[in-house]
C-alpha cells in the first residue's frame, strides 16, 4: 500500500506545473522514519527506546531536575551515585551516558 501511495504521489508530482519547486515532493517518496513498529514525524516527535514522544515532552531526572528525553539523557553522576546529571544526546548516534557531553548538573 505504501509503495502505491508513493508511486501515486510521485506521478502527480511529475504532472505538476513546471513552476513548482522541483524537490518539494521527493522527500515524501523516501521511507518514513520508524520507531519500533510505528511511523513518526521527526519534525514533531522523536523515538526514545522504541517509544514515540512529542519533542516537548519532559521527564524527571532525580528528585528535582527535568530533562527532554528527545534531546537529553538522565544519567547517574557515577556508578551507584544518588546524584544525577543531564547529558546531551548525540544526533545520529545511540547516545550513552559514559560518552555524551554534560548539559546540566542536577541539584540534590
Amino acid at each position: 500500500f505504501f509503495l502505491f501511495v508513493c508511486f501515486l504521489f510521485c506521478f502527480v508530482l511529475f504532472l505538476s506545473p513546471p513552476d513548482a519547486p522541483v524537490g518539494s515532493g521527493l522527500w515524501l517518496c523516501q521511507p518514513a522514519p520508524r520507531c519500533g513498529d510505528q511511523i513518526y514525524n521527526p519534525l514533531e516527535q522523536c523515538c526514545d527506546y522504541d517509544t514515540v514522544l512529542p519533542l516537548n515532552r519532559t521527564r524527571l531526572c532525580g528528585p528535582n531536575c527535568t530533562f527532554w528525553p528527545c534531546m537529553e539523557l538522565c544519567c547517574p553522576d557515577s556508578f551507584g551515585s544518588q546524584k544525577f546529571v543531564v547529558k546531551l544526546k548525540v544526533l545520529g548516534d545511540k547516545s550513552q551516558c559514559f560518552s555524551s557531553p554534560i548539559s546540566t548538573n542536577c541539584p540534590r
